[in-house]
């Protein structure tokens, strides 16, 4: 395990050393500080895996690093399926090692959990909320929610904003822990002074109700059935909101793509190695590979660099080529961001880190841990060019080939989902950003992977329009900067996709025992022996033969590659993101909800 806490000395954000806590694991007392989080703990304390799987008894831990693909579950006073990644710690916390489909004996009963049974602290939060209703209800606090909430309240709506997060910022804008008392978090964070005046402001707005850590898991017209509390808590509160209108702002999470060993612990998403050092001052490892496409591999690597790990190699899997070619179908898109690129070059250059082109990650080696990976160079449908191979030494590898959408509840909401300047599923808007379903509004990635700008600039265009939705009026034209930023945006999401596109020669780089559905450990060769013998082309028939996307994650990592996998050509893949309950909900608190309701 090499995975370890920064020293605090020389930190570029300025934190020091936060109040150590009591806690143990599997009995033992270890190190750990307030705000730190349960996999944060384990990590510094020299421990990358603490479960194994249900189905083969493989070991886990960290993986996506922000809560969709629940390799990370761990046992908490007593609890079982915790989200390590997702849980802070308390003081006293006793934290156990989970093994295989048995949960521990001392796990309370009543720990069952509606599509994922993830536990969490043994306290109760309160007796079940009572129903909210708000004009405008916006879910998600990222850069596309808090614009969106910001402009919906400056029309004169009143806003309830809605988060899982300790405090908005979402993955763009990740903070440190409070806890933590950061002297200089502007070091670690791109426009900090823009994302401060935009959280200050919202935070004194009079019109703007905001809840912290607090989930919708399921949406039914314009009632959002919400849980509060800590993340994976027992007895979070279950209670509808009853919206006049409502703007989804649910954000994205990394795609990564299966090749042999990606489930050896040690491998983790570009996010998770972002969050990890950004939001907890964390490196994944002391020799780490970053691997994939796209210009997010760029800031993962300078957090990884400011966090103290050396990035052996930045492998960008599109050639140079491809990328220029892309960026000059629309080169005056984004001037500003030649200005970044020259500055992560720089920073590459003064830390002596190779950016190889047109060359990934096609096996990672190790018994228990990544060891070593191979990587190869690629042609242009990113095929491995034959003696091309060669092993690099690493104890970590971080991947990201774009990213997938959160669709679960525009999905439930009915509204149309369509295919995204990337490739990939995003719903579809109008002029307004209104969903296919009236009073339904969409924003930021989840309309389609475009950046930040976009996502702040579709925010504030669907909280203005949410408003007028909501309070009957009527504007005859939304600000015309705002609709030209969107544009703007959508034009850079446009030349982005064409930039850092994925081939299918990604296929090539599995075989038939690669494991593609991590969660039930399905192999490929069993996916296509389940699609071929079967002729099955439905998604659910698949699912329900095969085992591929039933798992705890409920297909969020696979449902897309497995699609894909077994798209004939010229076929566009249609995943499953259709999941009635959007996050993990225990059935005893719904019980307690239907009895104070």
């Amino acid at each position: 395990m090499t995975a370890y806490l920064r020293p605090r000395s020389g930190d570029p954000a300025g934190v020091g050393t936060p109040p150590a806590v009591d806690v143990s694991v599997d009995g033992h007392p270890v190190t750990a500080h307030t705000g730190q989080t349960v996999a944060a703990v384990l990590l510094a304390n020299g421990r990358d895996t603490w479960r194994t799987t249900r189905v083969h008894n493989r070991p886990r831990g960290t993986f996506c690093g922000i809560g969709a693909c629940q390799d990370c579950l761990v046992t908490i006073n007593g609890l079982a399926d915790v989200r390590a990644c997702q849980r802070t710690i308390t003081n006293g916390d006793a934290i156990t090692t989970q093994t295989g489909a048995v949960l521990p004996a001392t796990s309370p009963p009543e720990a069952t959990a509606v599509q994922s049974p993830n536990a969490g602290r043994d306290q109760r939060v309160g007796s079940a909320g009572r129903a909210r209703a708000s004009e405008v209800v916006v879910v998600g606090a990222g850069p596309a929610g808090v614009a969106a909430a910001l402009a919906a309240a400056d029309a004169g709506a009143e806003v309830l904003l809605v988060d899982n997060g300790r405090s908005v910022g979402g993955q763009y804008n990740r903070q440190l822990p409070a806890e933590f008392a950061a002297r200089r978090p502007e070091r670690i964070q791109h426009e900090w002074r823009t994302f401060a005046d935009q959280r200050d402001r919202l935070t004194s707005h009079p019109r703007i109700t905001y809840l912290p850590e607090t989930s919708i898991w399921a949406i039914e017209d314009l009632r959002l059935w919400a849980q509060q509390g800590p993340a994976d808590a027992a007895g979070r509160q279950p209670f509808p909101i009853d919206a006049g209108a409502v703007v989804l702002a649910t954000g994205a999470y990394d795609r990564v793509l299966p090749f042999p060993g990606w489930d050896l612990p040690g491998v983790y998403t570009a996010g998770a190695a972002q969050a990890l050092a950004k939001g907890q001052r964390i490196a994944i490892g002391r020799r780490v590979l970053v691997a994939g496409t796209g210009p997010f591999l760029l800031p993962v690597a300078e957090s990884l660099i400011g966090v103290g790990a050396h990035v052996v190699e930045l492998l960008e899997a599109n050639s140079l080529t491809t990328v220029r070619k892309g960026w000059a179908t629309d080169p005056l898109v984004a001037p500003g961001k030649l200005r970044e690129a020259v500055g992560y070059g720089a920073l590459l250059a003064r830390h002596r880190v190779p950016l190889r082109h047109g060359s990934t990650v096609i096996a990672a080696h190790g018994m228990c841990h990544v060891e070593a990976v191979t990587v190869a160079r690629l042609d242009s449908a990113w095929r491995p060019i034959p003696g091309s191979e060669r092993r690099v030494d690493a104890d970590a590898v971080c991947v990201g080939f774009g990213f997938t959408a959160n669709l679960e509840l525009a999905v439930s909401a009915r509204a149309a989902i369509t295919t995204g300047p990337d490739g990939g599923p995003a719903v579809a808007v109008d002029a307004n950003q209104q969903t296919t379903t009236p009073g339904i509004y969409a924003a930021g990635e989840l309309t389609g992977i475009g950046g930040a700008a976009l996502s702040t600039a579709e925010g504030t265009l669907a909280g203005l329009a949410a408003a007028h939705h909501a309070l009957g009026t009527h504007s005859a034209s939304l600000e015309d900067g705002v609709r030209a930023a969107v544009v703007r945006g959508r034009r850079f999401a446009g030349a982005l996709g064409r930039a850092y596109p994925v081939r299918d020669g990604w296929k090539s780089w599995s075989d038939a025992e690669t494991v593609v559905c991590r969660c039930e450990e399905v192999t490929r060769g069993e996916i296509e022996a389940a699609a071929g013998d079967r002729g099955l082309g439905d998604g659910r028939a698949l699912k329900l033969s095969s085992r591929a996307g039933l798992g705890m994650c409920q297909g969020r990592v696979c449902s897309r590659n497995v699609a894909a996998l077994l798209a004939g050509p010229g076929d566009v893949p249609k995943p499953s993101m259709k999941r009635p309950i959007a996050v993990p909900v225990r059935l005893r608190d719904l019980a307690q909800a239907e009895e104070n309701l």
